[in-house]
């Protein structure tokens, strides 16, 4: 018996399905596909939340100085001229950041190995490039659906069944996070 379903596909193109429907799920929380791949999904997205919950804590916090940029009332940075040109105008400010330990960056660096990039569009700007945002998925894996789950063993997602599809009559099912 195969250990994975090859869905009519090449190996790179399943590959890169695969990753991209985890992707989605991660970022939204559900999406609806085939009965087929949904159980290939499953078996990738639970084993990123299940490394996301088991390094959850496992950083430490530092405390860093940073230079940043003085921005006036229209969030433009302040210039200032030294000897004929102009400079921009930074401020130390004290920052608390997260250092992840060896295992969690480890697990981290895993989870991007799978995970695409997301660039996030607010609806109200759309078209433009100025308003987009990248999205870490990496984060949100570790800061809001690991805290969820810390209690759980498995059983992350769930699968409902929707119906057969109009076109070709394959089942449809909902898959979400639990």
């Amino acid at each position: 018996m195969a250990k994975y379903r090859k869905l009519g596909r090449t190996s790179s193109q399943r590959k890169a399905m695969i990753r991209s429907q985890v992707t989605a799920l991660l970022q939204h929380g559900k999406i609806v596909t085939t009965e087929a791949r949904a159980k290939e999904i499953r078996k990738v997205a639970e084993g990123l939340i299940a490394k996301a919950v088991k390094e959850k804590d496992n950083f430490e916090t530092v405390k860093v100085t940073a230079k940043v940029a003085r921005k006036d009332s229209e969030g433009k940075r302040v210039k200032e001229v030294v000897n004929g040109k102009k400079v921009t105008v930074y401020d130390e400010v004290e920052k608390e950041i997260k250092k992840d330990l060896p295992s969690r960056l480890h697990a981290r660096r895993q989870m991007m190995k799978v995970l695409y990039e997301v660039t996030e569009v607010p609806t109200a700007a759309a078209g433009r490039k100025k308003n987009t945002k990248s999205v870490d998925l990496t984060a949100k894996l570790f800061d809001e659906i690991a805290p969820k789950y810390v209690n759980r063993n498995g059983g992350y997602t769930r699968l409902v069944k929707i119906g057969m599809r109009k076109g070709d009559g394959a089942m449809e099912v909902l898959l979400e996070l639990v």
